[in-house]
């Protein structure tokens, strides 16, 4: 029996009515955030050749996708992780970041009660460097302490 051949002109139609078959478009709600984005999922199809999910998300405004997402469907949407994250694991997340901006600002109201400035950063150049009382740069004479 001979192996059957390749016929580009077959094969062309038959990617063509291929083409015309309904796809899944729209996706399986995989859930919501805080900020009202909607997530989905295209699950991978190995049948079709699909390796991989197709994953995204709608945010609320339409076509407005400046607003930062959280980092748990940050990794999720970026196949770092497999499962979406929960709901307890998104409201604990949530509570720990209130937390870390209320202490900040504890600390920060604490550094402004006793006096303190901010730290001084100094500036880059030639003033950055260590100025010593009895020593004169160019000048031969002056030799810092210790030097011969």
């Amino acid at each position: 029996m001979a192996a059957p051949q390749r016929n580009l002109l077959w094969n062309i139609v038959r990617n063509f009515i291929d083409s015309l078959k309904p796809r899944q478009i729209s996706g399986n709600s995989m859930g919501k955030d805080y900020l009202g984005n909607a997530y989905f999922e295209i699950p991978a199809n190995p049948s079709i050749g699909k390796r991989k999910p197709t994953r995204w998300y709608d945010p609320p405004k339409e076509l407005d996708f400046q607003d930062p997402i959280p980092a748990e469907w940050e990794a999720w949407l970026r196949m770092r992780r497999t499962e979406p994250p929960t709901e307890e694991e998104i409201a604990k997340n949530l509570a720990i970041a209130q937390m870390k901006k209320i202490n900040a600002a504890k600390l920060e109201a604490k550094r402004l009660a006793e006096g303190g400035a901010l730290p001084s950063i100094p500036e880059k150049g030639a003033q950055s460097f260590p100025v010593y009382p009895d020593y004169q740069p160019g000048d031969p004479e002056n030799k810092l302490p210790g030097n011969k």
